[in-house]
């Protein structure tokens, strides 16, 4: 089978470029026009080829960086590569796949974690707090969830926006898995009131830490119970 050239890929992701699409994305900040279903179906033919993810990262196009990360092979990066990834990857949806599909299947995650998170650029923090918040919900051994809520309530507030969003998922989480901090989280959550009126659509759960708090908790007791 001949080798998938970076050129050939992206012609069919010109292709694939819908203006619909990017007017739609680009009002979240994603400058692509390409479907996301059609961009993971295009992935799925080509399979992991870690040196096309490459290329195709170095092209600096969002939607090539996308489909990079979803035929990369995650543990592959050193730690120096996703540090200067996760600094040069500043549209929304290519940041938040780049954390979420690769830094945490890294064996360089937690490490990363703990740097990114004091790092004064608050994307990259943001980067550290997501890397937080799955920690928090997945392995809360050895984390200091007091003092988490500390940082959180002396700055979450005054945050940026993506560092303001990670955060207060962080917070949510925290109420959320560990019942022991559940009342501080959402009375943090109340006196800050960081997106407390952000617009949810209908069936959908409010960022709002204390509304989603107590929305997980109830539907997991109604379910199968919650975790303390």
């Amino acid at each position: 089978m001949a080798e998938t050239t970076v050129a050939e890929v992206m012609a069919e992701l010109a292709a694939l470029e819908d203006p619909k699409t990017r007017e739609v994305n680009e009002r979240h900040g994603d400058d692509h026009g390409v479907n996301l279903g059609r961009l993971r179906a295009l992935a799925k033919r080509l399979k992991t080829q870690p040196e096309l993810a490459r290329r195709l990262w170095e092209t600096e196009d969002t939607a090539a960086r996308l489909l990079a990360l979803l035929i990369c092979r995650p543990k592959a990066f050193e730690r120096d590569e996703l540090d200067a990834m996760v600094r040069d990857a500043r549209t929304p949806k290519v940041h938040d796949w780049l954390v979420n599909y690769v830094v945490k299947k890294n064996p360089h995650a937690e490490e990363l974690r703990v740097a990114w998170s004091a790092d004064p650029d608050p994307v990259v923090a943001s980067a550290g707090w997501a890397l937080t918040t799955e920690r928090v919900a997945k392995k809360p051994e050895g984390l200091a969830l007091a003092g988490l809520l500390d940082v959180i309530e002396a700055e979450m507030k005054d945050a940026p926006d993506r560092l303001q969003w990670a955060m207060n998922h962080c917070l949510a989480q925290i109420g959320i898995e560990h019942a022991e901090h559940r009342a501080r989280a959402i009375d943090i959550g109340e006196r800050l009131e960081v997106l407390k009126d952000y617009p949810t659509p209908p069936n959908c759960t409010s960022p709002f830490a204390p509304v989603w708090i107590n929305e997980m908790v109830r539907r997991r007791q109604d379910g199968q119970g919650v975790r303390a």
